[in-house]
């Protein structure tokens, strides 16, 4: 092999590269990445909130919706809707999740966590 050949040859591929990547840039713009049709602007309705890993297997997911909150367990062979419809806070500042001042459904999370810690052990 020559040594244009092998410049050609590394030309193509970076430029194959960046077509698959532009391709990836488009179709994350247009919502197709993310499975199905999403609002863009202010038209956002659902939204994630927070997830915590509870075990390898596990996770806690806070999703808001409507200004409503759900905490739902995800993992293993099925999901579980821990509790639906929390009031969503305006806004919340959690320093200390532990501290005896958290608001109640943060301590309600910790207590979840902590069973299910339990449980694996």
């Amino acid at each position: 092999m020559e040594l244009s050949e092998i410049l050609r040859f590394a030309a193509a591929l970076v430029f194959i590269i960046g077509l698959i990547g532009l391709c990836a840039l488009v179709a994350r713009r247009l919502g197709f990445a993310a499975g199905g049709v999403t609002a863009t602007g202010n038209q956002r309705r659902l939204s994630i909130v927070e997830v915590k890993p509870v075990d390898a297997r596990h996770r806690l997911l806070l999703i808001r919706r409507d200004g409503k909150e759900h905490l739902i367990l995800l993992g293993g062979e099925q999901s579980l809707l821990i509790e639906g419809g929390i009031d969503a806070p305006a806004a919340i500042a959690l320093a200390d999740t532990a501290s005896a001042e958290a608001p109640a459904p943060v301590l309600q999370f910790q207590r979840i966590v902590d069973f299910i810690k339990e449980r694996r052990a």
